[in-house]
């Protein structure tokens, strides 16, 4: 899909480049739980590293709930009575 974005002659606009806004608009829609990390890195043309960092910049958190259930569910499987006893 291409999507095609006008936005108004403004000194604020016309100083980003193409590739900072699809960052920024990246990073702000994974902030918003619109897109998943990949998706975000895809979206904005780097590698996954390079858009880790730049949410990091940001003060975007890169640990997810879903990042929260995989490490759960792998402590579970290593220490199986030691969590279940916790619940």
């Amino acid at each position: 899909m291409t999507l095609t974005l006008t936005l108004p002659d403004e000194p604020a606009a016309s100083r980003w480049t193409e590739a900072e806004l699809r960052l920024e608009l990246a990073c702000a829609m994974h902030a918003r739980g619109k897109l998943s990390k990949a998706a975000g890195a895809t979206m904005a043309g780097v590698d996954f590293f390079t858009f880790q960092a730049a949410l990091g910049e940001r003060g975007i958190s890169n640990y997810t709930v879903d990042d929260l259930h995989g490490e759960l569910e792998a402590l579970q499987e290593c220490f199986p009575l030691t969590l279940q006893q916790a619940r």
